[in-house]
């Protein structure tokens, strides 16, 4: 095999990169499999890890505050060849090669992998009260488990995706991914432009709402002239003035904000003034404990009686999800049991010849696999149930549902990436928190052990669904470049350790500071919809106390009404959940990207500006998760001391800054939006 160095610069992806192959024509990848390029590096792993921990927390952070994942797998890329121009003109070194930054990417994405398993499921525990049941430990293992299942899942069915329907499944994600990272001069630039971004926005979001320079939150409740008329009809509309949510709806798109942002108004506009102006004529609560509707603020009828709704929403759009996507299940499953049967009788399995064919053996993921279910089967006997009646039986059970539902799903997963880039994991998860409860239940397992059990499996599961679509993203630009497969999976593999650890971090310093549900130690807690929807499920179905469930019914009627309609039921009931504050600026940065793409009548002028907005927006989100998790490691460390280590201006600058800060919030944001459309509008076309 040649060592000979390939010079990154003047290569091309194929002609039939992204077509089907005629019979007897075979894809050479553009690094090929006679030549080996350094891949496995000391600056691969460093670099890979660094954004691993870095992605991890801006992932954790988003998702628990929006209820929204950021993908990683794009600004990664852009970054590690960002590095590698920088390597060549700062620190007189070579190049990174093209599968040195392909291996960067295995590491540094599984950032986005165990965040969506983690953040979907695990704040739970504390929704539910369940904390002093479980612990760091406990947590990490979940997604670390879960990521390494997938691999191992997955990894048999990798020819079937990438050579066996090589040019039949788009790959959206992944051929992006796989331009950026032949674009290495492009990269450079680009990576400037994510940093700054990410400087803006970091210094934008700690000096408003950490250092109360403006309001973090514009809302019309605070305005005195229309106070009268806020406090009689319950009718607010509020707007978060952070760089991160800006710079999410620019990238999100038109369609999708309005969607969100139509089920707020239905949320604050329509039902919490309609729950208020049926309060007048009602002399009781609604509920018991509860204070009378007539007396209650608009946040709170809104936390109490409307968010409700937005959960059933959410469930009944991820069933819907599901249901819409039943025939990509079926002939995913189809095909997922056909390769698995050829496997078994050892036929039509070829052994690996070439190095962009070498891959973890099938001994491997089969011992791998037997590993990892007696560690599952472990972890849930002697972490959750130990003590419990027949918890041998239960924890069987479990981790056989565990390992049944994550191997039927992760294929589904991972086609469904394939093909549009979305894949429906909350709906999947939903679905085996429900399944699992309900076989659980039915065993005599209730309360709260059978609550942890439930989501133990459910976190589980769905980490190993999220790394099934990462994964086969991974394979495809490994198959376009000619990467080794197997070094792919051993930095998956890797990489989820570090992403576990600094998720797992996240998630319990979000719960120290800030909650996940409303309370009075944590009057603004984070949202964490994905959360609270499950929390909710498992409140009915094992719990004593039971659940709002003609509030939930609602829910469902009206994700059924709009995906009726054909509007995203997702989109919609994830709006009636999240506060209005949250949603508005979605759109406002939306509209900034419209503006943009539509710009000029040359489209590759208006295409530039827009890629460009891209980036920003990137760093944007980036910055400002980054620095809220920053922010939140500073508010803990002056609990925990009582020393004031973040000044408060508003005290430095007297009265007259905090009865202005509803309108400087508000300016402020408005010229970092002007900011945004000025720097995406000023860019040229390159030659």
């Amino acid at each position: 095999m040649s060592e000979q160095p390939v010079n990154d610069a003047d290569v091309k992806l194929p002609a039939n990169a992204f077509t089907e192959l005629a019979p007897g024509e075979t894809y050479v990848p553009v690094i090929p499999p006679d030549q080996a390029p350094p891949e496995v590096t000391p600056r691969s792993i460093a670099q890979g890890f660094f954004w691993s921990l870095i992605f991890s927390a801006a992932a954790t952070y988003i998702a628990l505050k929006l209820g929204q994942g950021i993908e990683s797998a794009i600004p990664i890329s852009i970054l590690a060849v960002g590095f590698s121009v920088f390597a060549v003109k700062f620190m007189k070194s070579r190049a990174s090669t093209l599968l040195e930054n392909v291996n960067v990417l295995a590491i540094g994405a599984t950032s986005g992998i165990v965040a969506g398993g983690s953040v979907f499921t695990m704040p739970a525990i504390y929704i539910l009260g369940l904390e002093g049941r479980s612990s760091f430990f406990q947590i990490f293992l979940v997604p670390l488990l879960g990521a390494i299942l997938g691999v191992f899942f997955l990894a048999p069915f990798r020819r079937y995706f990438v050579r066996d329907l090589h040019g039949k499944l788009p790959y959206p994600e992944a051929r992006a991914t796989t331009e950026i990272l032949m674009a290495g001069k492009r990269g450079g630039k680009s990576a400037i432009v994510l940093t700054y971004s990410a400087i803006t926005a970091a210094i934008f979001d700690f000096v408003g709402p950490s250092m109360r320079a403006w309001a973090e939150t514009f809302s019309t409740n605070s305005i005195e002239a229309i106070r009268g008329f806020s406090d009689k009809y319950k009718a607010v509309f509020a707007m978060n003035t952070s760089a991160a949510v800006l710079g999410l709806g620019y990238i999100m798109g038109v369609e999708y904000a309005a969607i969100i942002l139509a089920g707020s108004l239905v949320s604050y506009l329509v039902l919490v003034p309609l729950f208020a102006h049926l309060g007048q004529f009602m002399t009781v609560p609604i509920s018991a404990g509860a204070v009378p509707l007539a007396q209650m603020a608009a946040e709170d009828i809104f936390f109490d009686y409307v968010r409700p709704i937005g959960i059933g929403g959410i469930f009944a759009a991820g069933i819907l999800s599901i249901l819409r996507m039943s025939p990509v299940i079926v002939q995913a499953t189809r095909q997922a049991m056909g390769e698995l049967v050829r496997l078994v009788r050892n036929k039509d399995v070829e052994e690996a010849t070439v190095r962009t064919d070498h891959a973890l053996p099938m001994s491997v993921n089969l011992v791998g696999i037997a590993v990892l279910a007696v560690a599952i089967f472990a972890y849930f006997r002697f972490s959750v149930l130990a003590g419990t009646e027949g918890a041998t039986g239960l924890a069987g059970i479990s981790m056989l549902m565990t390992l049944l539902i994550a191997f039927l799903f992760a294929a589904v997963s991972a086609w469904a990436i394939a093909m549009i880039s979305i894949t429906p994991i909350s709906g999947m998860t939903l679905t085996t928190l429900i399944i699992t409860a309900i076989a659980l239940s039915a065993m005599g397992l209730k309360g709260e052990s059978g609550m942890l059990q439930v989501l133990l499996v459910g976190g589980v599961v769905c980490t190993a669904l999220s790394m099934a679509g990462s994964l086969v993203t991974q394979y495809k630009i490994g198959y376009w470049l000619g990467a080794t497969p197997r070094q792919i999976e051993i930095s998956n593999i890797v990489g989820a350790v570090a992403a576990s650890f600094a998720t797992t971090a996240v998630i319990l310093l979000m719960s120290r500071v800030y909650g996940f549900s409303p309370g009075p130690d944590h009057p603004h807690a984070l949202p964490a919809p994905q959360p609270n929807a499950m929390a909710a499920v498992l409140r009915g179905v094992m719990g004593d106390a039971g659940a709002p469930w003609f509030l939930y019914a609602l829910g469902a009627v009206f994700a059924v009404v709009v995906a009726m309609c054909g509007v995203s039921a997702l989109a919609f009931a994830m709006g009636m959940y999240l506060p209005m504050d949250l949603n508005s600026p979605l759109l406002l940065g939306a509209a900034i990207a419209w503006f943009v793409q539509h710009s000029s009548k040359d489209e590759m002028l208006s295409k530039a500006r827009h890629e460009k907005g891209t980036l920003i927006a990137s760093g944007f989100i980036a910055g400002g998760a980054l620095v809220g998790v920053f922010s939140a490691l500073l508010r803990f460390i002056e609990d925990s001391t009582g020393r004031t280590i973040v000044p408060d201006l508003t005290k430095i600058a007297g009265p007259w800054l905090e009865s202005w800060h509803n309108w400087l919030g508000l300016l402020a944001f408005m010229l970092l939006c002007a900011g945004l459309w000025w720097d995406a509008h000023r860019e040229k076309v390159e030659e």
